[in-house]
């Protein structure tokens, strides 16, 4: 280049007739239109360099980037959200039903995971993220096809992906999760083989469509400004609504109202809702889909908000009981998690703990009072915390979400508008998974049946329906 431009200098100098070092032979002058073509090639040459350069320049900058730090996260929140249900999630429910169903109850739990996370990858990630309809995907990715280790999923920010593989595999374990939470509030009385059959048939017509009009491209309430940051209303009102459901058409166990149906091992309870907290910060703030900012703010949320729940959980135990229980304040942790999971984006610190102290104070009347009103024996109280608690987390996303309120919403944010926004995104969620799971419960009831007969129920679910004993001797 230096050598085209130190010509081009001289040739120029020529042509203006005040040549360098005087004038030249008449030879050198013969020479001049041949050196004059070569300096115009040269000159042509640079420029066609210097455009396919600027070409090359956009088209990097156009290319999708992949941070390595982003796909490290995004795969050990998967790891985080995994050990939220298998352990977490199997122990939390394990230690509150008696010995006699403790076994029956993790491998519900197990199996149920196992069962939607392999339906992930055969229809539900095309329906739920593989289209742009308002209420439901597309089937282009059936049996994730299209899918290659170089296909990439969006995030947050314009330009920046994530391998889809991963994507795939994070939303496998949101989808598996919520389907496990159904099993508390059938626990100890239901079928094996009944809660499989309910548990595709919901996936398939609830979670399916609930997820991708909160989350897929098109969807109605995404489309609407609903804010669901990692799953109030996808995850946990959805879940809790079937659970309800649930609870009413299966029945009573032998004996509700009128004997004692203690949980067998609070330590169990104990170590399940720790571990249900350690996964919950994949849940949330992996839902970042990116190692930043984000993913801090909600990380720190999903700290705050289960901290601030079971000290009010334990708080309104003590004057309403006398006493704070274990397993009060492990409830009231669960119920601060479920309630920041839609907020732990958009809200600030103080207004996680706000949130965390509303539903650990509201959700021991979700398991008490509200659980009278709706005359249902949900076993382990999954509509009273994560029903109540999605609905409460839910709402107040739109208040704190408010800059004025140390939210990340914009100037022109109205609390008002949210909330009518965040209102619909419930009641949908509600008669939605409500319908579906009546639907669902019903075709079960029809077809394999819902409950074991009294004489196995009152045998325990582990010897009847698995053949085999928690603690032997």
């Amino acid at each position: 280049m230096m050598r085209f431009d130190t010509t081009a200098t001289t040739a120029t100098n020529m042509q203006a007739g005040t040549p360098r070092g005087g004038a030249l032979p008449a030879s050198r002058w013969r020479a001049l239109p041949l050196m004059a073509l070569l300096l115009a090639g040269g000159a042509q040459a640079q420029d066609g360099l210097a455009q396919a350069a600027d070409l090359a320049g956009n088209a990097a900058a156009a290319a999708p980037v992949v941070d390595k730090g982003d796909v490290a996260w995004i795969l050990t929140s998967t790891l985080l959200v995994l050990l939220m249900t298998v352990p977490g999630l199997a122990l939390f429910y394990g230690g509150l039903v008696r010995a006699k169903n403790v076994l029956s109850v993790l491998m519900q739990v197990l199996v149920v995971f196992s069962v939607i996370v392999l339906l992930w990858a055969v229809y539900g990630y095309s329906l739920a993220f593989g289209g742009a309809g308002p209420v439901i995907g597309g089937f282009d990715k059936l049996f994730l096809a299209g899918v290659t280790p170089d296909s990439l999923a969006a995030t947050f920010t314009d330009g920046v992906s994530l391998p889809e593989y991963a994507f795939i595999a994070f939303q496998a374990t949101f989808a598996g999760i919520t389907a496990a939470l159904i099993v508390g509030a059938l626990a100890e009385r239901i079928l094996f083989r009944a809660v499989l059959l309910f548990s595709v048939l919901w996936f398939t017509f609830a979670y399916l469509p609930i997820a991708h009009m909160v989350w897929g491209e098109g969807g109605y309430l995404l489309g609407k400004g609903a804010l669901d940051f990692a799953g109030g209303t996808v995850v946990h009102i959805n879940a809790g609504v079937a659970g309800l459901v649930g609870a009413w058409l299966v029945g009573k166990r032998i004996g509700y109202g009128r004997e004692a149906l203690k949980p067998h091992s609070l330590t169990f309870c104990m170590v399940g809702a720790s571990l249900l907290w350690v996964g919950w910060f994949g849940f949330n703030a992996g839902s970042n889909l990116e190692a930043t900012s984000g993913a801090a703010l909600a990380f720190l949320n999903t700290l705050l908000a289960p901290a601030a729940a079971a000290l009010a959980w334990s708080a309104v135990e003590a004057l309403l009981k006398g006493k704070p229980s274990m397993l009060g304040a492990a409830s009231g942790v669960v119920a601060g998690l479920v309630g920041i999971t839609p907020a732990c984006g958009s809200v600030g610190p103080m207004g996680a703990i706000a949130i965390g102290l509303a539903c650990g104070a509201l959700c021991v009347w979700g398991v008490t009072g509200l659980k009278r009103l709706l005359n249902a024996d949900d076993s382990l109280d999954v509509f009273g915390v994560h029903g109540l608690g999605g609905i409460v987390g839910a709402l107040l996303t739109g208040v704190f979400t408010a800059p004025s309120l140390g939210g990340t919403g914009g100037e022109d944010f109205s609390i008002a508008s949210q909330l009518l926004v965040q209102a619909e995104g419930v009641l949908i969620t509600l008669v939605w998974s409500g319908i579906v799971a009546v639907a669902a419960f019903g075709l079960v009831k029809l077809t394999v049946g819902l409950r074991v007969a009294e004489e196995a129920e009152r045998e325990g679910l582990d010897i009847s329906s698995h053949g085999e004993s928690a603690y032997e001797g």
